[in-house]
């Protein structure tokens, strides 16, 4: 009796199908990306209160921004409170939170840093307005914008729990 020997072919993979729903996909997919900008911004945390707090320099600034559910409270960690600028009916008053950290700076030309302290539920929206008011002021000389540089170097951090 003969015995039949089974002739082994080499596999072939068929991959066309997928090459064709490659061309289709890649051009699809790049068509209705969004591309999106990121912008990237230096900041650093407050420093935590030490034992050595009450040495702090009395003549030096220390400006806090407290970001409230109802109001902005601007003051010095040192000093305490310097203002309350009490929310609009489209959000935090930065107009004039940009008017009172504009004063301050007359006050204290050589300052640079400042803490922007939010509460947990405060929107990304509202810290990133709020930083901004803090940080620079723009103001128009003739048909020019001049940007002019207030606080740049901000902390944020978490606000403090208010009296009841």
């Amino acid at each position: 009796m003969r015995v039949r020997r089974l002739k082994k072919h080499p596999a072939a993979l068929e991959i066309s199908a997928f090459l064709n729903l490659i061309v289709v996909l890649v051009p699809f997919l790049l068509s209705t990306a969004v591309f999106t900008r990121l912008a990237v911004v230096d900041m650093s945390l407050p420093a935590q209160n030490g034992p050595g707090a009450e040495q702090l320099q009395v003549d030096k600034l220390q400006l806090e921004v407290v970001i409230r559910p109802d109001a902005l409270e601007v003051g010095d960690r040192i000093g305490g409170l310097i203002q309350r600028i009490p929310n609009t009916a489209s959000g935090p008053d930065v107009a004039a939170l940009n008017q009172l950290v504009r004063q301050i700076k007359l006050k204290f030309p050589g300052q640079r840093d400042a803490s922007v302290l939010a509460e947990p539920d405060t929107s990304y929206d509202r810290l990133v307005k709020v930083m901004d008011a803090v940080r620079s002021a723009h103001s128009m000389d003739g048909t020019q914008l001049v940007r002019a540089e207030l606080f740049p170097d901000i902390a944020i951090g978490d606000a403090p729990v208010r009296p009841r």
